[in-house]
């Protein structure tokens, strides 16, 4: 969900990945509906490791953005090119247990989360800030509604 919202908003300034510790397989057919009812393209859209972005020959990152509320306590893996990186903490919507109603009701609470922080970060003047000042606001933002 943030790979595509990301991807969509930035407007081609960035290219965005989503990636997990126990990737699902699949993505969340909810998360797809949602996306598609906003004309978001999901085509691209796959369950993947983190491992994937962890490896010498993988795509540069310069900032890693964790989203799980249970990402907060993992060891994540080292990344390449020590990118910034920042918790932006949703609850996960894909454990919701419930009526399909309540899953997306719960998708929709995480999109409009993660939807405010991106477009927070994107309206960041990055390339006025030193790095400290960039970390601080990154975190800040993971505290944003």
């Amino acid at each position: 969900m943030a790979e595509a919202y990301f991807n969509f908003a930035s407007d081609r300034r960035f290219r965005a990945y989503s990636a997990g510790s126990h990737p699902a397989g699949k993505v969340n057919p909810f998360v797809l509906d949602l996306l598609r009812d906003n004309r978001i393209i999901t085509d691209s859209l796959r369950s993947k490791s983190w491992d994937e972005f962890a490896k010498p020959e993988s795509p540069p990152l310069h900032f890693v953005f964790t989203v799980c509320d249970n990402a907060a306590g993992e060891v994540c893996p080292l990344w390449p090119g020590q990118p910034m990186t920042a918790h932006w903490g949703v609850p996960d919507p894909a454990a919701v247990q419930g009526t399909d109603e309540q899953k997306r009701r719960a998708v929709l609470d995480a999109f409009t989360q993660l939807s405010t922080r991106i477009r927070l970060f994107l309206n960041l003047p990055l390339e006025k800030l030193e790095r400290q000042a960039l970390q601080q606001k990154l975190g800040d933002i993971g505290k944003a509604t």
